[in-house]
């Protein structure tokens, strides 16, 4: 991982993608932890109903700033209250560091051409991930998991996102 060349300035960006409850965060928080990364979820920009269109151009302006070697800065999404009741959070500062492991759905999405390394975390079975997201998030949501999982399928089949993969993880 440390051969992968920084894309984004003097700093590597790595993406851990993949579906809703395949393991992802567990993945992403456990490297994180083995490189001395600083961690960012597309979680802190996306929403049940902007799963990874308008909010992108906001995480794009931080990285912009890591790339010419200042901090960049945005504020998280507080999904607290629950949908649709989704409000502006804590702001979060992204240092320029040796590597920043960017977590989460649509992270290593084609437009994100600043990537050091591309990492998909897969569990095949949709029902299991399904039942995790819940267990997770609570049983209110299960009809936005529902949902969320029609538009992963959609997103991963046009994105090619898997395909396109330096490494494939499959959780168990």
């Amino acid at each position: 991982m440390t051969n992968a060349p920084p894309r984004l300035g003097n700093t590597r960006l790595v993406a851990v993608d993949g579906p809703s409850g395949a393991g992802k965060s567990t993945f992403a928080r456990n490297l994180a932890e083995q490189l001395g990364a600083q961690l960012i979820s597309t979680d802190h920009f996306a929403t049940w109903d902007d799963p990874t269109t308008r909010w992108w151009p906001r995480l794009v302006q931080a990285l912009d700033a890591v790339a010419a070697g200042e901090p960049g800065r945005y504020r998280k999404t507080d999904w607290s209250q629950g949908f649709p009741c989704i409000a502006e959070g804590d702001e979060v500062t992204v240092s320029p560091q040796g590597t920043i492991i960017l977590e989460g759905f649509s992270s290593a999405r084609k437009a994100n051409t600043r990537l050091s390394l591309a990492i998909f975390v897969d569990h095949g079975d949709e029902k299991t991930r399904l039942e995790r997201a819940v267990a997770r998030d609570g049983e209110k949501y299960r009809a936005d998991f529902i949902r969320w999982q029609q538009y992963e399928r959609g997103w991963f089949a046009v994105d090619e996102t898997k395909a396109r993969a330096d490494y494939v993880v499959t959780s168990s």
